[in-house]
């Protein structure tokens, strides 16, 4: 287990993490320190707790809007994959291949976006 020191708002934090994900983890908290600094810009210093839960809460907004989209986005995915399988029992030998292709695509992409759920959720944790 790898230990990297990341710094917010100007304290240094000493942290674990997996081996490899050194950079991640440096990246995440740069990202989680841009939003304190943006918060302290906009409001002064009204103390590192509330700094910190204000820059919790517009991550886990930022989160919650993802899922939501990711959400989104699979229900439209299965509406056309519906679709396409009506479709299919119409179609020509060479466009049921090109279905297929699409159907293929449109599992990575689903794939991709379940990827993106459970690393932003790793993220946030």
């Amino acid at each position: 287990m790898a230990q990297i020191s990341v710094t917010i708002n100007g304290k240094s934090f000493r942290m674990a993490c997996d081996d490899g994900e050194e950079q991640r983890l440096e990246g995440l908290a740069a990202r989680f320190d841009g939003w304190i600094g943006e918060l302290k810009s906009a409001f002064g210093e009204i103390g590192d707790q509330r700094l910190t839960v204000m820059a919790g809460i517009m991550a886990t907004d930022q989160l919650s809007e993802l899922e939501r989209k990711v959400t989104r986005l699979e229900q439209e995915l299965a509406v056309a994959k519906d679709q396409q399988v009506a479709a299919l029992n119409n179609m020509s030998q060479n466009e049921q291949d090109l279905s297929r292709a699409v159907n293929t695509a449109a599992a990575r992409i689903e794939s991709l976006a379940d990827g993106l759920t459970k690393s932003l959720r790793t993220a946030n944790d």
